[in-house]
């Protein structure tokens, strides 16, 4: 059994405790978290508020946010610790140099309100001492089935990507639906093209994939568009979307 501490209490760390409690190979024995949580705790897994209360184990996940995974690992006292953080962004080299690093990147956005099947969750891992590495993937394979020994470049890149696949692309859809409350047409009218996008790209590059004015460089429907969207700002994001897909593809 292969025991492990989680510290933070967010989307991530909520996401983490509960796969890791339903995983036979793994114990969790503490879960650190400054506030109350909001959520269940697995069996026999201690709630601690001091990171003076961490005991040895053979794995601890720093799930906070990027400005704090430094100094949170600086408070580990236990000494030649395997400590692992989630982000996608920050370089291994961030955690304290009084523990064996290593990082635990789950590729997913999370939402505590939203269950997720980790078994189809990719997992990029990096460790600094390549000893490490089996017992990393020991763990990560105990969650998923799409497990990628992945470099701290790689990944900065891996969520630069995912930025633009997930964050960004979000945010067109609140667009749309600001322009679907102001005209009163339901948003809804929306999703089954938004699921056959998605859909598509499975099975073709993105490049393939893309359809509409801007592809076809319909400037008779640009021009349209933007008459007729009021906000400066999203008018402005339309064009500069229409000029990268004309000059890009």
């Amino acid at each position: 059994m292969i025991s492990i501490t989680i510290i933070g209490s967010g989307n991530v760390a909520s996401h983490l405790i509960t796969a890791f409690g339903n995983c036979k190979t793994i114990s969790v024995k503490q879960v650190f978290s400054r506030a109350k949580i909001d959520f269940e705790l697995p069996t026999n897994t201690k709630l601690i508020h001091n990171l003076a209360e961490l005991k040895p184990v053979d794995l601890v996940i720093i799930s906070v946010s990027d400005s704090a995974i430094t100094e949170v690992s600086a408070q580990i006292k236990i000494p030649n610790q395997l400590v692992a953080h989630t982000s996608g962004s920050m370089d291994m080299n961030i955690l304290d140099d009084s523990l064996r690093k290593a990082v635990f990147y789950p590729l997913q956005t999370f939402s505590k309100s939203k269950n997720i099947n980790f078994s189809e969750v990719p997992i990029a891992v990096e460790t600094q001492h390549e000893n490490d590495m089996e017992l990393l993937l020991t763990v990560a394979n105990s969650l998923s089935a799409k497990v990628f020994k992945i470099n701290s470049i790689q990944r900065k890149n891996i969520h630069i990507a995912a930025v633009y696949v997930n964050n960004f692309t979000n945010h067109l859809y609140k667009i749309a639906n600001d322009i679907a409350d102001e005209h009163q047409f339901p948003f809804e009218i929306l999703l089954p093209l938004i699921d056959e996008t998605t859909e598509k790209i499975h099975h073709l590059k993105p490049e393939d994939a893309q359809t509409g004015p801007a592809k076809r460089h319909d400037d008779v429907t640009i021009n349209s568009h933007l008459q007729s969207i009021n906000n400066k700002m999203y008018q402005d994001i339309y064009q500069l979307l229409t000029k990268s897909i004309q000059e890009n593809g």
